[in-house]
């Protein structure tokens, strides 16, 4: 007999994949990700996603070292860090990051400075939400699978058995 909780957490798992699809945080794209993801490889997702947050650090910092020097002009080298976010985000079915990150990129390639310090505000924000919530979602992922481990010995019937 599986884990008790198992089915319970893989419903606590299928409600916060509906509300992030519901609420446009995910496309189609994370359910495509995850289906590359089985036996012999049960941490792709989580590996994959982390990647993109370890690089997205890097690009968040990159976009706002960009925007905090007064003397800043260089709005093409800007537009260069917002394609590789916009990718990696679509990669991953990051629905909302993306189309932050295309607003912004509009403000760059208008050197609209306001614009792009209001977007950089808007991605910071997505993106938190975003990993956050992802971090949840994988918490509750290796909940599920240390419940559906543990195995419980079978209730015998003692009244059978002089």
């Amino acid at each position: 007999m599986l884990g008790f909780g198992a089915e319970r957490l893989r419903a606590d798992m299928n409600r916060l994949l509906a509300l992030l699809f519901h609420q446009g945080v995910l496309d189609e794209q994370f359910l495509q990700l995850q289906q590359l993801q089985d036996e012999s490889s049960p941490n792709f997702v989580s590996e994959v996603v982390n990647i993109y947050f370890h690089e997205s650090e890097k690009l968040l910092r990159n976009l706002r070292g960009l925007l905090l020097d007064r003397e800043f002009s260089d709005y093409n080298k800007m537009g260069i860090h917002l394609n590789q976010f916009m990718g990696s985000s679509s990669s991953i079915g990051a629905k909302r990051v993306r189309n932050v990150c295309v607003a912004f990129r509009a403000a760059s390639e208008q050197s609209n400075r306001p614009g792009c310090l209001r977007a950089l505000e808007l991605l910071e924000y997505e993106y938190c939400y975003l990993k956050n919530k992802l971090h949840e979602l994988f918490q509750i992922e290796q909940q599920r699978i240390l419940a559906a481990a543990v195995r419980y010995p079978p209730v015998q019937n003692h009244l059978n058995n002089p």
